[in-house]
């Protein structure tokens, strides 16, 4: 199913910060964001996966097919490796999970708690519950953060995986992934003038 978004506006504190964002995803597709610290990249994400609600336009595609990963790994901390992923796994209605523990190399931590790993592992098992979702379109705030090289490029491995099954990903990152199928979307055109909802409504 192919994610379109349409004339998008999106808010932070009642500030308009995006307006007029348009752009399709189709399956197989991965579209990376980019634009200046602040410009509302995590904004317009969290808003493409319904987390918060738009200032105007539309998002169409999107219900129960995505899979969101932001700042939180969202682990519970007093879990196995494999605990967390069954249970994120039953979640979503998905049995398996040994493809999420060997993609992320996770196998050979698989009964530690999660709350004893490092900053990188957690990342890595964070990640690694967008492959029991069963869900085809991954939204990305900054995965790479606490990666190595190694892990990066992990990732970068899982998402190709992803997308060769007919998957889509849209992500916020400052790391070249190397993925040939990626196309870049700048959101500095779409950056919104100083207006505030309450100034608006001001005026009416």
């Amino acid at each position: 199913m192919t994610l379109a978004v349409r004339d998008l506006a999106v808010t932070r504190g009642g500030v308009a910060i995006l307006e007029n964002v348009s752009f399709d995803l189709a399956p197989g597709e991965a579209l990376v964001l980019r634009g200046p610290n602040g410009i509302g990249k995590t904004t317009l994400l969290r808003s493409v996966a319904g987390l918060q609600p738009v200032e105007a336009g539309t998002v169409t595609g999107a219900e129960d097919q995505i899979a969101y990963s932001g700042h939180s790994d969202g682990l519970k901390a007093m879990l196995t490796v494999t605990e967390n992923l069954r249970f994120w796994a039953s979640v979503f209605g998905v049995t398996d999970i040994a493809q999420a523990l060997q993609a992320f190399d996770l196998v050979e931590l698989q009964s530690r708690m999660a709350g004893t790993l490092s900053a990188g592992q957690k990342r890595r098992l964070g990640l690694a519950r967008l492959m029991v979702t069963g869900r085809p379109i991954w939204v990305l705030d900054e995965p790479t953060v606490s990666l190595d090289t190694a892990s990066v490029a992990l990732f970068a491995e899982a998402v190709r995986l992803h997308l060769r099954g007919g998957g889509s990903a849209l992500m916020a990152t400052h790391i070249d992934l190397g993925l040939a199928e990626a196309r870049v979307l700048d959101l500095t055109p779409f950056k919104a003038g100083p207006r505030t909802r309450a100034m608006d409504e001001a005026f009416l």
